[in-house]
């Protein structure tokens, strides 16, 4: 079975997630979706303050094939494009602390963490795991990929915000 076929039907299972969610996607172009969530190194991630910014958004969960197999991709495109102004905030969707700082911890991630209780998945209409969302500087979707991306597919999203 298809990697992503599986997050969806293991993610829509936990959330009861079905035709709402993809009616509610995200497309280029819309408004960016705004959220304040818990951060795994205590306070807050919030969209408030990264306005103006370039914004990568990764949605994942520890227990995703596919978000595993692509997170050293992100660490690393990460650690390449943050000098030159991009922002990346994972978001783990329904899990613990403990297990959004076990995953960023495994693959070397430096960027913030949020941890999701389904709100913020609701706002992009997330349906399946991984998520990406790319928000340019004047606070539009410029790419959404529901799926794994591979690193070069990320790698021109990015540029595309910056």
């Amino acid at each position: 079975m298809n990697r992503f076929i599986l997050a969806f039907v293991l993610t829509a299972a936990l959330t009861g997630a079905g035709s709402t969610a993809a009616q509610a996607a995200l497309h280029a172009g819309d408004a960016a979706p705004e959220f304040a969530l818990p951060s795994t190194s205590g306070g807050s991630v919030s969209s408030a303050r990264l306005k103006g910014k370039p914004l990568y958004v990764n949605f994942f969960a520890s227990w995703c094939g596919p978000c595993n197999e692509e997170a050293p991709a992100v660490g690393t495109l990460y650690k390449k494009y943050h000098a030159k102004g991009l922002t990346v905030v994972g978001i783990d969707y329904l899990e613990d602390k403990s297990s959004a700082s076990g995953f960023a911890k495994k693959y070397g991630w430096s960027f913030p963490i949020g941890v999701d209780d389904g709100s913020a998945g609701q706002k992009v209409g997330l349906f399946g795991l991984p998520v990406h969302v790319f928000i340019d500087k004047s606070g539009k979707v410029s790419t959404v990929r529901y799926g794994e991306m591979d690193a070069p597919d990320i790698e021109a999203a990015i540029k595309k915000i910056l």
